[in-house]
């Protein structure tokens, strides 16, 4: 701990990055134990670096350099380095340039990078997490002196997104550009984080070498049988076995350690004791292996014990460079015939396709290969993460993105560690390739089992939101998402809600023309062919029904009769399925999948696009195709933008915060006053009241007022009671606020516990309330519901998760199921629905800007034809110790600590 004098380390700084190559760095506040490792790291640097720094030849530094660099004081001298294999790489710094007189707090920045690492985006990430501390300290703008030549550092500073200004006079190049996190700099940073994300997660893919760390000469043992499935499923590239205690296994020779294997090696799988796993990533690291895939077991699984072991074999991978799939997992699989890696415990490849797989669980993982090979639906790449402690969802949908070979994402999701940064990434890919989720364990997120993450307050409610305004398909089991997944792999996507139903079954045809009723979906044909029907008979509906302007979409339903296989039926099935514009699922003999009969082969002679997708039952199929038309309206909505609003002062509302919240760590509850300064920084206008606690502040109030006032009682106890009137309306005069007064403490009793106020009039309106709250794991939520005990009762509260664009906004105020009410129901006066939007809008930027608003409720919003009008608010503060899960800045989320203590 720091002394008295000492500036106190920020370790809440420290990060754990990835490199635009994968690579995994360090990157955190320097400390003054760093001089040795500062003095080396200068040692390797080239002299033209080194002239490019200081200006001129500076060979070596002086001990009193040493000093100054190492110390500093975390506010008006900061400096970041990164490291990997726990020696120094790179230093950043700025340091604050005394002011002028000016609001604008200026501080000059400045790098270097080892010659060896440059080209790797290293400073890039220091000058993101240099802006985020400068932000944090109150810096405004960096300015930078770069020599003309030095055409690496300028593009750094072009190219991070900042408005960059130029002046040049003795030979030097002055750069000034604001940190303020704009939507420019902050799109670049996401960019290059999807670029190195997804770039290592390819080197797991395509790894032309894999060594086998811990393969027995044993044939049942999980090391052999890693050996074996590599081999037999035409691994197209080199397989190397490691066993210290052997010469030859399963024919192959054996090395005694990885370092001995002569050639390079891009992927090791680790099976080995738990206790044995550090040693091996020391190992793989002196190497440069570039990724592990650890089956073995013994990590957060077990407990504590094993949740410590586990994030040390994290921090370890993460200082050396390495990610890390697993530990306890059952491994990846690539079926691109180039590949063709099946670095996984499961027995056989399951068919190439175009969908990607990510689970958690490897038991689990084993019944999915063998479902998805029974179903005939086929993967591109699978991915078993087991406890998730480096590598997940996040960064495979970054992947799949990019990778042509998917078409659709598919993940099972038992907890989710970063929601926002999944949130923010899936809507992006589900612009273009559909993602389906089973969330399970929603009521069990952030308990320990094995992956664990941080707890949540959130109602189940908010996390389905935030998979639906992602655009996320949502299922609720493994067998509805594979339901899914196989219509949207080989069937195109619907246009509209119009159905048509054709089969010769009318039993069938009702179950599924109820089924598409309670779906959501409009059933526009319906053809009934009987059950003596002919292939010709099934060609001649469909058809039909496939030209017609009035149909989107087309359920077939197919029972034989007596004594007829159904293949020249199948065989129309196929061949209209290849041709058609328009998706048909079907109930083909209660076949589950895509059966060979109804398949159109592919070059890998697996089901291809035009394949039609069978089950068991027509409320399968149609449940399938429900969800598929509602994720294809969303994704054929316009792009949709977060608004921009010119009257909110977000400095003034940061400092606001600041001052309230001092150098307390308790919650401050938030005055009258301060909500209406607060709220005020982002435009909205919270209603004039004043508290009254007898008769005669009330009367005064009323005058000052003008009168034309109501009286209410707004304690909790007594405004959620629907059995008492605790408002007094109508109160013109001192006379009628007495008879108002009498009336209320009457039936409220002691007003001191009433909490009176007294307010103008608001005119006539729609009550609703719209909150927002802080969440460990979600970071900020905003919720809308009508304001009464009825709609908390009923639980009809929607919620959304900012950003909110318009369309989230819009789609939130309509979720609730008494937004009919808004819009004229039975002929009542609608209310100014946009006027609603825009106070969601404002408080949402509001709760997604100050973290340290743990609560910020808009408890009485009265909608009218003329606008909406806040009446009640009420807030409390408390300063975010651990931070948000997806800021500003590029970090691997998950375990990180000081690399001395991981080598330890």
């Amino acid at each position: 701990m720091a002394g008295p004098d000492e500036p106190q380390y920020p370790a809440h700084w420290e990060a754990d990055v990835l490199l635009l190559d994968g690579g995994a760095a360090r990157l955190r506040p320097i400390r003054p134990g760093d001089a040795q490792r500062l003095v080396e790291f200068y040692a390797r640097v080239s002299p033209e670096s080194k002239y490019k720094r200081f200006f001129a030849p500076y060979p070596q530094l002086s001990d009193r350099d040493v000093e100054r660099f190492t110390h500093v004081d975390y506010r008006d001298r900061v400096a970041f380095v990164t490291t990997i294999r726990g020696d120094i790489v790179a230093v950043g710094r700025y340091d604050r340039i005394p002011g002028d007189g000016s609001d604008t707090a200026e501080a000059e920045v400045a790098f270097l990078v080892e010659d060896a690492q440059q080209g790797r985006g290293i400073a890039q990430i220091l000058l993101e997490h240099l802006a985020e501390a400068g932000r944090d300290r109150g810096i405004s703008r960096f300015v930078a002196e770069v020599l003309p030549d030095n055409t690496r550092m300028v593009q750094v500073f072009r190219d991070a997104g900042y408005r960059v200004a130029g002046d040049f006079k003795d030979g030097v190049l002055t750069l000034e550009f604001p940190i303020a996190s704009t939507d420019t700099a902050v799109g670049v940073m996401r960019s290059r984080e999807h670029r190195a994300e997804a770039r290592s997660m390819e080197r797991f893919f395509t790894a032309s070498s894999v060594a086998v760390i811990g393969a027995s000469r044993r044939h049942d043992t999980i090391g052999a049988t890693l050996v074996r499935n590599l081999v037999l499923g035409d691994y197209s590239g080199r397989v190397y076995v490691v066993n210290p205690a052997a010469d030859a296994v399963a024919g192959m020779p054996a090395y005694k350690s990885v370092q001995q294997i002569p050639d390079s090696v891009d992927l090791a799988i680790v099976a080995v004791p738990a206790d044995s796993v550090q040693d091996v990533v020391l190992d793989c690291a002196a190497k440069g292996v570039h990724g592990l895939v650890v089956i073995s077991s013994g990590f957060a699984e077990t407990g504590e014990d094993g949740r410590r072991r586990q994030r040390r074999l994290v921090g370890l991978a993460r200082s050396y460079g390495l990610r890390l799939v697993g530990p306890n997992c059952l491994g990846v699989i690539n079926t691109s015939p180039d590949v063709s890696l099946n670095a996984s415990l499961a027995p056989d490849m399951p068919p190439r396709g175009r969908v990607g797989f990510f689970c958690q669980s490897g038991a689990l993982g084993v019944a999915i290969l063998e479902t998805v090979a029974r179903r005939g639906l086929g993967l591109s790449t699978f991915v078993s993460a087991g406890n998730r402690a480096d590598v997940s969802g996040n960064d495979l949908l970054q992947y799949w993105e990019e990778d042509a070979a998917t078409e659709v994402v598919l993940l099972y999701l038992e907890s989710i560690g970063n929601p926002r940064k999944f949130s923010r990434i899936a809507r992006r890919v589900g612009r273009t390739k559909p993602v389906v989720a089973v969330k399970s364990g929603r009521t069990t997120q952030g308990v320990p089992v094995g992956h664990t993450v941080r707890s949540t307050r959130a109602p189940k409610a908010a996390v389905d939101a935030m998979f639906r305004q992602a655009g996320v398909i949502q299922v609720e089991t493994l067998d509805e998402m594979f339901d899914v997944a196989q219509l949207l792999a080989h069937q195109p996507l619907p246009m509209g809600l119009r159905v048509a139903i054709v089969g010769n079954s009318d039993a069938l045809g009702l179950l599924a023309a109820d089924s598409a009723a309670a779906a959501g979906l409009v059933v526009s044909l319906s053809v009934s062919l009987g059950a003596d029907a002919s292939a010709e008979d099934f060609e001649a509906a469909l058809d039909r029904a496939i030209d017609s302007d009035d149909v989107d979409a087309v359920v077939t339903v197919f029972i034989p009769p007596i004594n007829t296989t159904g293949d020249e039926v199948a065989a129309v099935l196929a061949t209209v399925g290849d041709q058609s514009d328009k998706p048909i699922v079907s109930t083909f003999l209660a076949s589950v999948g895509v059966p060979e009969l109804l398949r159109v082969p592919d070059l890998a002679t697996s089901a291809g696009r035009g394949s039609v997708p069978s089950y068991p039952a027509p409320e399968s199929a149609v449940r399938a195709l429900a969800r598929v038309v509602h994720y294809a309206r969303w994704a054929s909505r316009p792009a949709s933008t977060v608004p921009v609003f010119d009257d909110i002062d977000r400095g003034r509302a940061h400092a606001l915060v600041t001052r309230l919240l001092g150098r307390s760590d308790d919650a401050v509850e938030l005055t009258d006053d301060q909500l209406h300064e607060l709220l005020g920084c982002y435009g909205i206008r919270l209603a004039p009241l004043r508290r009254v606690t007898s008769l005669a502040e009330a009367v005064a109030a009323g005058a000052e007022f003008g009168w034309d006032v109501v009286l209410k009682a707004t304690a909790a106890h007594l405004r959620e009671r629907p059995d008492l009137e605790h408002v007094q309306h109508d109160i013109a005069s001192r006379t009628a606020m007495e008879a108002a007064w009498r009336e209320l403490t009457g039936l409220t009793g002691d007003p001191s516990r009433a909490d009176f106020v007294v307010q103008p009039t608001a005119p006539p309106g729609i009550s609703v309330t719209i909150g927002s709250l802080e969440d460990t794991l979600f970071g900020p939520i905003v919720s809308f519901g009508m304001a009464g005990t009825a709609s908390e009762l009923l639980g009809d509260i929607a919620y959304r998760i900012p950003p909110l664009t318009d369309s989230d906004a819009a789609d939130l105020v309509r979720d609730v199921r008494a937004a009919p009410l808004f819009f004229g129901y039975r002929g009542a006066e609608g209310v100014d629905v946009p006027a609603i939007e825009q106070i969601v809008h404002r408080l949402a930027q509001l709760k997604d800007d100050l973290p340290d608003v743990q609560v910020l409720d808009l408890g009485l919003v009265l909608a009218s034809a003329d606008g909406a009008q806040v009446l009640r608010a009420s807030g409390s503060l408390s300063a975010v110790k651990a931070g948000r899960s997806d800021v500003l800045t590029r970090r691997l989320t998950g375990p990180s600590s000081s690399e001395d203590t991981l080598i330890t």
